[in-house]
């Protein structure tokens, strides 16, 4: 039996800025399995690591660019982009708490000011160099590009860095993305989301098709995953930041588990027996 993975959803973002290399080195100090994150796409067609429509609350774009309200990713190039500082919020906003807790260096908080929006070329060669895994969440994309050939573009970029096909999962909300990648590269490994709405139950009829399934953990108890892994399936549940919690998952048989904590879930799951 395989153990859980830890997956660091952003990164370590509870040590260092959400979807920056820093939080990715963040979590593989930690002992993270493989990484998560997001890709945006820019008014140029560059693909970036960036979550939210809107680049305000990760960056200081309100600041740089006061007259271009509600700076939604898609409006702007990558040079433009490029000029953000993505990493001093991080400091000021303390989103985890863990600068308070002393859990983030003197030395961390001031080299996180002035950190870029990475680009996917650059999380791909992160990786590739640490013989490493990328869990890329292929986000929905606001207007006017809504239509952009974001799968073979992706591709592209993999091809161009070289990194393995095992070093890389896909996963989306767009289903309709993952089937065009299997067809495009069956070799890589996709993942199907669901539970995109909080207050939704996630019917799982839709994702049928596919083998692992990565799932809002606030919709599938531990009794739900059971259920399901007898059945075949691979489970993979967003986001799991308690200890306790995450036990009950890992006893239920899940497979990977998203946190913004790894520091706190690597000791728990990898005490409980190594891989296969």
């Amino acid at each position: 039996m395989k153990r859980t993975l830890v997956i660091a959803h952003r990164g370590a973002r509870s040590l260092a800025p959400e979807n920056t290399l820093a939080a990715a080195e963040k979590a593989l100090e930690a002992g993270a399995d493989l990484w998560e994150t997001d890709v945006a796409v820019t008014a140029d067609g560059a693909l970036i690591l960036f979550h939210d429509d809107s680049l305000q609350r990760t960056t200081n774009a309100a600041e740089v660019y006061p007259d271009r309200a509600p700076w939604t990713f898609t409006e702007f190039t990558l040079s433009e982009i490029e000029r953000l500082d993505a990493g001093g919020w991080f400091d000021r906003e303390d989103p985890f708490g863990q600068i308070a807790a002393g859990k983030v260096s003197a030395a961390d908080q001031a080299a996180y000011v002035g950190l870029r929006v990475p680009t996917l070329e650059e999380a791909l060669a992160f990786t590739r160099d640490r013989d490493w895994t990328v869990n890329i969440e292929l986000k929905r994309l606001p207007p006017p590009l809504e239509d952009f050939p974001i799968v073979p573009r992706f591709f592209e970029v993999m091809d161009r860095v070289g990194i393995a096909p095992e070093q890389v999962r896909l996963s989306s909300f767009q289903h309709r993305w993952l089937e065009e990648a299997r067809r495009l590269r069956p070799e890589v490994e996709v993942q199907a989301l669901v539970g995109f709405y909080r207050d939704r139950p996630i019917d799982w009829d839709t994702v049928a098709a596919y083998k692992t399934v990565n799932a809002r953990a606030t919709l599938t108890p531990p009794e739900k995953v059971r259920e399901l892994v007898a059945a075949g399936k691979q489970i993979n549940l967003f986001t799991v930041n308690d200890v306790d919690e995450a036990r009950a998952y890992v006893e239920a048989g899940v497979s990977g588990l998203f946190t913004d904590f790894p520091q706190d879930l690597v000791p728990l799951v990898h005490a409980g027996g190594g891989k296969d």
